[in-house]
């Protein structure tokens, strides 16, 4: 049985369980760990795992369909699992099965279509991800506006990075009245080359550079495509 390190803020929710470390599930565990979140990823592959072995809390080869298998690595212990197993539908599907059966009380897991999602739905999944349908909707936002970047922040919020509108350019942020008028708050200003400057009401918006902004998704896309 895989021994876990017990998290260093208490919270057994910053442990997190990654099964299948591809390019998708390799991303994710990478970020989760960046954000400071114990991982464990879990794959079939002896050299994906060997190669995993020195970047995350835990790394550990099993077949993920396998319920002893994955209760012997201590699965019930997880209150999060992300499946990035993506090619192998079967695999994905039981592998689903699987944790909902052992009773993960949160599941994310990758779609590849949307009847492959429409069946992790069935079997157990709390979260359907379609990383490439997702893509494809973020570099289209990118695209069609001023926007620079875009993250979700869940729960319908999102933080974007986007060049200034024309009129803005040396009007302070109190005068330019983006929350009263589109709802965002703009947080920062980024310089080209330079760190990001927190924001105040006397913040001059430079001629070049970006703004931080941050409020719904809606709000954002609203204020950047205007």
């Amino acid at each position: 049985m895989a021994e876990r390190k017990k998290s260093t803020s208490g919270d057994d929710s910053d442990n997190v369980v990654v099964i299948g470390l591809g390019r998708f599930g390799g991303q994710v565990a990478e970020s989760l760990l960046f954000l400071g979140h114990e991982v464990m990823g879990v794959d079939e592959n002896t050299k994906i795992v060997q190669q995993w072995s020195d970047r995350l809390t835990h790394v550990v080869q099993v077949d993920s369909t396998d319920g002893e298998a994955l209760e012997q690595v201590g699965i019930r212990e997880f209150s999060r699992a992300v499946v990035g197993i993506g090619t192998d539908i079967e695999a994905s599907v039981l592998t689903v099965l699987t944790l909902s059966e052992l009773g993960v009380p949160d599941i994310w897991a990758k779609a590849v279509s949307g009847k492959h999602g429409k069946i992790l739905t069935s079997v157990g999944a709390h979260h359907v991800i379609y990383p490439e349908a997702t893509m494809g909707e973020r570099v289209a936002r990118l695209i069609a506006s001023r926007m620079l970047d875009l993250i979700d922040l869940g729960d319908g919020y999102a933080i974007a990075t986007a060049r200034p509108p024309r009129d803005a350019v040396g009007r302070t942020i109190a005068d330019l009245g983006v929350r009263t008028t589109y709802g965002v708050t703009v947080v920062g200003i980024k310089p080209p080359g330079g760190e990001v400057e927190w924001a105040t009401p006397q913040t001059v918006v430079p001629e070049t550079g970006a703004l931080i902004v941050t409020g719904t998704t809606e709000q954002v896309q609203n204020f950047v495509t205007s």
